[in-house]
C-alpha cells in the first residue's frame, strides 16, 4: 500500500471510529428509553446534551492517538489490532466516567453501560470486515506492495516464506536477488532469483518494485552501503533485517513481521498522525481558498488568454514528488508560447548554460503579465489542485526538475521523503534570489525539524515574502 493510500486508509479509519462511537451513544440513548430494564426515567434524563457529545470525540480522539491505534494495522495480526481497540476503548470509557462523575452525574449508568457495549462491538467489527474487505475485495493492484528480497540465505528464504504465508499483510512478492552462482535462475517460495545484487536498480525498474528489504549479513556492510545509495533515487522503499546493528541511520524505524524484525531506512520522515493532520490542513486550506479565489483564478485566465492567445491558460511541467515519484504540476502560464525557443537563442548568445535558465530576472521567455503574476505569486494558484489531488503540500520542497535531480548528489535525495510544497522553508528565505537547486540544506532543515506550528510558521511568513515581492521574478 502507498503512502497516500496510507494516509487516506487512516484518515477514514479516524473519520469512521468517531461516528461510529456517536451512533453508539445515540443508540445507547434509544435503548434505555425503550428497553425495560431499569429504573423508569423521565425523558430528560435519559437525554443526552451535546456537550457530552463533545466529550466523546476529544476523549477517543486523543486516547486513540495515545495508543497508537492508527498506525499502518495491514501487517499486523488481527488478534492484535482487536486487543489495541478493546484497550483504548475500554480506557475511553473510563477516562469519559471519570469526567462525567464531576461534570454531568445525570448521564443514566445504565445507559452509559449501553454505550460502552455498543461502542466496543461497533468498532471491533468494522475493523474486522474492513480487514476482510482489504484482504479479499482490495488485495490486488494498488493495494498490494511489490517486493523485492536482496539476499536468499536462511534469512531471507523465511522472510520469504513469511510473506507467502501472510497475503493478507498487502506484500506481493515478485523476485529476489543474490550473488551466489548456484542460485542464480532458483526458484523460491515461487518467485525467482532474477539477478546479482548489483542488478537492483534494473531489477527495481523493470518489475515495479515497491519496497525492497535487504537481508545481507554483517560482514556485507559495505555492500549494504552502495545497495541503498543505488536505491537513493529509485521511488521504493528500503527496509533490512538487523544482522547487523552497527549502521546508524537517521530516522530509522523497527517493526515486526512475523518475528522478523525491519528497520526502515527510508521511511517518510512525516508518519502517522502528524500526516494525517498535515494532510486534513491541506484539505482543509486548499478547497477553502479556491472557494474563495476562483473568480480571480477565472479572470487570471481570461487576461491570459487575451494577451497571449498563442498557448494554454494552464501550464504543466513534470517534477519529482515525495519518494521520487512524477507528477504534472500546475501554473498559471508566465511565458511566451515559443519560451524555449527564445531562450536558447538568448542564453546561447550569452554563453549561459541551459542548467542556469531557472528564475532569471531578464528571463526573456516572461511575458509582461507574467511578471505580475510571478511577483505577485499569483501564477502558483493552480497548484492547489495538486494539493487537492495528494501530489503536493502546502508546506514543503519545491517539487525539483528532473534533469536538476540527475545532478544530485546522493544526500540530497533526502529531500524527497516528505510531499513537495508550494512554499517552504527555502521560499521564505530568500525565494528566487537563491538559486533553486542549490537549497537542498534548506529542505533538510525542514524536514529534520519539522512539526505543524513549522508548517504555520512558514505560511504566515509566506505572506510577508508575497506581499514585499521579494526574490519573485
Amino acid at each position: 500500500m502507498s503512502r497516500k493510500e496510507d494516509t487516506n486508509l487512516v484518515l477514514y479509519l479516524v473519520v469512521s471510529d468517531l461516528l461510529l462511537t456517536l451512533l453508539s451513544m445515540y443508540l445507547a440513548v434509544h435503548l434505555r428509553a425503550e428497553l425495560p430494564w431499569g429504573t423508569n426515567l423521565p425523558p430528560h434524563l435519559v437525554s443526552v446534551p451535546v456537550g457530552i457529545y463533545l466529550m466523546v470525540v476529544i476523549v477517543w480522539g486523543l486516547v486513540f492517538q495515545f495508543f497508537s491505534v492508527y498506525a499502518p494495522t495491514r501487517r499486523t495480526r488481527a488478534v492484535d489490532e482487536v486487543q489495541q481497540i478493546v484497550v483504548a476503548v475500554v480506557t475511553s470509557v473510563v477516562l469519559l466516567a471519570g469526567i462525567l462523575y464531576l461534570s454531568y452525574r445525570e448521564v443514566s449508568r445504565l445507559l452509559f453501560l449501553y454505550f460502552a457495549a455498543i461502542d466496543l462491538v461497533l468498532l471491533v467489527s468494522h475493523r474486522l470486515l474492513l480487514r476482510l474487505f482489504l484482504n479479499y475485495a482490495g488485495g490486488s493492484s494498488s493495494a498490494t506492495s511489490r517486493v523485492l528480497i536482496v539476499g536468499m540465505g536462511r534469512v531471507g528464504q523465511e522472510l520469504a516464506r513469511q510473506i507467502h504465508e501472510r497475503s493478507w499483510a498487502g506484500l506481493e512478492l515478485i523476485g529476489c536477488l543474490d550473488d551466489a552462482p548456484e542460485k542464480q535462475g532458483d526458484f523460491f517460495e515461487g518467485v525467482q532469483v532474477l539477478g546479482k545484487i548489483n542488478d537492483v536498480e534494473r531489477v527495481v525498474q523493470g518489475n515495479e518494485i515497491d519496497e525492497v528489504i535487504i537481508t545481507l549479513p554483517a560482514a556485507a556492510h559495505s555492500k549494504i552501503e552502495r545497495l541503498v545509495l543505488k536505491l537513493l533515487g529509485a521511488p521504493v522503499s528500503v527496509r533490512m533485517v538487523p544482522d547487523m546493528l552497527d549502521l546508524a541511520f537517521s530516522r530509522a524505524t523497527l517493526e515486526d513481521f512475523g518475528g522478523i524484525p525491519l528497520i526502515g531506512l527510508r521511511d517518510p520522515a512525516i508518519t502517522g498522525f502528524q500526516r494525517l493532520v498535515k494532510r486534513s490542513f491541506d484539505l482543509a486550506l486548499s478547497v477553502t481558498l479556491f472557494l474563495l479565489l476562483w473568480p480571480l483564478m477565472l479572470l487570471i485566465a481570461i487576461v491570459i488568454k487575451a494577451t497571449s492567445p498563442g498557448g494554454p491558460v494552464i501550464f504543466k511541467q513534470e517534477r519529482v514528488g515525495e519518494n521520487g515519484k512524477f507528477f504534472m504540476m500546475y501554473k498559471f502560464r508566465t511565458m511566451v508560447p515559443d519560451a524555449e525557443q527564445v531562450a536558447l537563442e538568448k542564453f546561447q548568445r550569452e554563453g549561459v548554460e541551459s542548467f542556469e535558465w531557472h528564475k532569471r530576472p531578464d528571463d526573456p521567455r516572461v511575458t509582461p503579465l507574467g511578471r505580475v503574476l510571478r511577483h505577485t505569486s499569483l501564477d502558483e494558484l493552480p497548484q492547489l489542485f495538486n494539493v487537492i489531488k495528494g501530489e503536493m503540500s502546502l508546506v514543503g520542497p519545491r517539487p525539483e526538475l528532473p534533469y536538476i535531480v540527475a545532478h544530485y548528489e546522493p544526500w540530497q535525495y533526502k529531500r524527497f521523503s516528505v510531499p513537495p510544497g508550494i512554499t517552504g522553508w527555502w521560499q521564505v528565505n530568500g525565494r528566487s534570489e537563491r538559486t533553486m537547486h542549490l537549497h537542498t540544506e534548506d529542505d533538510l532543515y525542514y524536514i529534520q525539524n519539522y512539526s505543524p506550528w513549522l508548517d504555520l510558521v512558514i505560511l504566515w511568513r509566506t505572506i510577508g515574502a508575497v506581499i514585499k515581492g521579494r526574490g519573485a521574478y
